[in-house]
């Protein structure tokens, strides 16, 4: 079963790889489900690059991949909502149904969950997998393969617009213009924000960002300040809901200078390191800060999001590969090509 490896951190290869026998062996509630695209995460490409991402480190040869689409092709016996032939997408985060965090509802953060390609999981860089009903979405026919890979990242953002509890005619700041930083931004209109502001200090991303919908104003913090802007336009009181995505300890430690008195600040960005947290700003705004892990509960709605066009992800897919050309799209991701969002991988059928 040929899949891409990560061998060691900088080395990929295309090559066969045993999967064991407890994860190919089809369950009563589970499908098997052929791949047909997946998408590069800044994830992948941090295992690739650095090897480890916290405490999550790869000790061991490990497939890549975690955002995917594809066609169910075996189902097990106990399956009733899934068919062979059903176009789907997968959410690859599979917790312990018995833990205390699942039964609570907060699986995402279930310290057994089993998330494809975090160390020691393999991702979905192959031709096949098996996978729970549970975790295995139908797709409508409005919704293609590339679409469905892209629920994964969408995943994100919807479940920072829903712990951010955004409301009608708000007004949020997304520090960030990759990949999660707009499926946020997008997240966050189709929640009911009426101007969301994206910064970053690539050009190129920001030009990205301004396209993707009218709300949606870019600003270039190398040149302007985002604190200065929102201020201008509010009036002084500032946004209702800061977003951020960058991961980056300079930019998480402005966090709420554009915050509104009242409003919330929501972390997505992972952080490699202790960030400085300015207590007194936080205090005198009286500030509410959500943290976000993954996802949810989310999934269905962004298939549904995704099928009635309420949000279009189609412009963040910017290059797509052949599963033979994987070792050069990892390559090409890691040097982060300013003009590209989402690269995805398209495997053999």
């Amino acid at each position: 079963m040929k899949s891409l490896v990560l061998e060691k951190v900088n080395e990929l290869s295309l090559r066969d790889f045993p999967i064991e026998k407890s994860e190919e062996t089809l369950g009563a509630h589970d499908v098997r489900i052929k791949m047909h695209t997946v998408g590069i995460c800044g994830s992948d490409v941090h295992y690739y690059t650095h090897g480890s991402i916290g405490p999550f480190v790869v000790k061991d040869p490990m497939i890549l991949g975690h955002e995917a689409s594809g066609t169910v092709i075996e189902t097990g016996s106990a399956v009733s909502t899934l068919s062979v032939g059903d176009r789907v997408c997968m959410e690859p985060g599979i917790p312990d149904p018995n833990s205390k965090a699942t039964r609570l509802g907060m699986y995402n953060i279930d310290p057994a969950v089993r998330f494809w390609a975090t160390p020691p999981v393999h991702g979905i860089l192959r031709p096949t997998c098996v996978h729970p009903e549970a975790f295995t979405f139908k797709l409508p026919d409005t919704v293609s393969f590339g679409e469905a890979a892209m629920v994964e990242p969408l995943a994100v953002g919807v479940h920072a617009a829903t712990k951010a509890q955004v409301k009608p005619g708000d007004i949020a700041v997304v520090l960030g213009a990759g990949p999660i930083g707009l499926v946020t931004a997008l997240a966050a209109i189709a929640a009911g924000c009426a101007r969301v502001y994206v910064t970053d200090i690539v050009e190129r991303k920001l030009e990205i960002a301004a396209s993707l919908h009218p709300a949606i104003t870019s600003v270039n913090v190398a040149s302007e300040s985002i604190a200065d802007r929102v201020s201008k336009d509010t009036g002084g009181w500032g946004a209702n809901v800061v977003f951020e995505a960058t991961g980056s300890p300079r930019a998480a430690q402005g966090i709420f200078e554009p915050l509104c008195p009242g409003g919330c600040v929501v972390l997505i960005g992972g952080q490699s390191e202790p960030i400085a947290y300015d207590a007194g700003a936080a205090m005198v705004r009286e500030a509410r800060v959500e943290n976000i892990f993954r996802y949810a509960h989310v999934f269905p709605r962004c298939v549904d999001m995704l099928a009635s066009g309420t949000i279009d992800v189609k412009p963040l897919i910017t290059r797509t590969f052949e599963f033979d050309q994987s070792v050069e799209a990892f390559e090409i991701a890691a040097s982060a090509p300013p003009s590209d969002v989402k690269m995805q991988i398209l495997l053999p059928q």
